[in-house]
């Protein structure tokens, strides 16, 4: 019988950031405010839209759209698994 090594794991955050990208992304609901202060190169929206977000694992952005099943839809077209942030 042998002990499992019980140190921490350490990764760099480039590889933390790439863990799951192109297969992880997660669906947001936010408000076109929200998006310009997360993402300030965005062309100005008119103010309180209510919008959904697809983000890849590293949180790029992917898509942004008025509905989330077209977020979702795209997710699937691009065999992405989804997770919710609140």
């Amino acid at each position: 019988m042998t002990m499992r090594d019980t140190q921490p794991m350490v990764m760099e955050n480039e590889a933390l950031q790439a863990l799951g990208s192109g297969q992880i992304a997660y669906v947001r609901s936010m408000t076109s405010d929200d998006l310009l202060t997360l993402f300030p190169e965005v062309p100005k929206l008119e103010s309180g839209l209510h919008l959904w977000v697809l983000l890849n694992a590293d949180g790029t952005p992917i898509m942004l759209a008025d509905s989330r099943e077209a977020v979702l839809a795209n997710a699937a077209e691009q065999r992405l698994q989804t997770v919710w942030l609140h």
